[in-house]
């Protein structure tokens, strides 16, 4: 993740701010179901979205049996995300299209830096007892210093989701800015909210103002482990409360969604959000992140499309 101007440093509890919101559910429904249909993105516009999506994504891999051969085939993925021939024909062989960042687990984070070795593309580790953060929180603590010393630059800490269930804001402040206390310089931190698991859209906009307040550099939907991940309903809380907390502080927060994004329609969607509740600069890396692991192969396969006029089987795009 390449810096932010100013990177966001948090603000004291404002739990008048906090107690203080209201979400209306309708509302929020009605305006997310307008997003996919409202705004399409048609041939040369489309692959030029597409190629920016690619940019944006963080490149997954949260399996048990992870080995140090699949983080350097997803590695050499995340470094030539397109094939090199769709990319002269779109006129991009020289731009040196990758993605945004490779997400592993703490314990594999040493085989992707190795592999992205000269590359430039930041390693990010999940964190804090991912996914459902219910480790004992010096035990959380350690495991984020422990990725960062591995090399890690980006760290995806989990909340306890407990502290919003119950509106125990003051300790949901605490623990988040105890953990970016330790994420310090050397890495920004993405917070999961694991918005499904929150009860109601209220509680995710009230925990998005928490995690920003308390200093984190992204707000982040799910862990993509819990029953229902990212949706724009969602996505469209967790956007206007980054607008807001932006409008306050002057201090930009950037948004991941992650957990169940496949389809190219659906990255597209997401941008639209973006673009439309945030603005351009939201459409960049700094700011936005698609978590992923399966997306890359749909998206480079539209691209195919738009320069063959049919598409091409999974396997001619493989991940490894």
């Amino acid at each position: 993740m390449s810096s932010i101007e100013t990177r966001n440093p948090g603000m004291p509890l404002n739990l008048d701010w906090v107690l203080g919101s209201h979400v209306n559910r309708s509302a929020v429904e009605r305006r997310a179901t307008t997003i996919p249909t409202r705004r399409t993105v048609k041939k040369d516009w489309q692959a030029a979205w597409i190629l920016r999506a690619i940019t944006c994504i963080d490149l997954t891999t949260l399996a048990g049996d992870d080995t140090p051969g699949r983080i350097r085939r997803i590695c050499a993925k995340a470094k030539q995300p397109v094939r090199t021939d769709i990319l002269e024909r779109l006129g991009f062989s020289q731009e040196g299209v990758t993605v945004g960042a490779v997400c592993v687990y703490p314990s594999r984070v040493k085989d992707a830096v190795e592999a992205l070795k000269g590359s430039n593309i930041p390693v990010a580790s999940v964190a804090a007892g991912f996914p459902a953060g219910q480790t004992p929180l010096s035990q959380r603590i350690a495991e984020i210093e422990q990725a960062i010393e591995f090399g890690a630059q980006e760290i995806d800490i989990v909340i306890t989701r407990s502290h919003v269930l119950t509106g125990d804001w003051q300790s949901l402040y605490n623990e988040i800015q105890q953990f970016r206390k330790t994420c310090g310089e050397a890495a920004h931190m993405k917070t999961i909210l694991a918005t499904g698991d929150l009860g109601t859209l209220k509680q995710v906009y009230q925990a998005s103002l928490i995690a920003m307040m308390a200093g984190s550099d992204f707000i982040k939907t799910s862990t993509g482990k819990e029953e229902i991940n990212a949706t724009l309903e969602f996505g469209l809380v967790m956007t206007r409360a980054i607008r807001e907390y932006f409008e306050v502080s002057g201090y930009k927060v950037g948004f991941k969604p992650a957990g169940g994004i496949s389809k190219a329609k659906q990255a597209l969607a997401w941008q639209a959000l973006m673009k439309e509740e945030l603005g351009d600069e939201w459409l960049m890396p700094d700011l936005f992140r698609i978590g992923a692991s399966s997306l890359l192969t749909d998206l480079e396969r539209q691209l195919y499309h738009f320069i063959t006029g049919h598409y091409a089987a999974n396997y001619h795009m493989p991940m490894g």
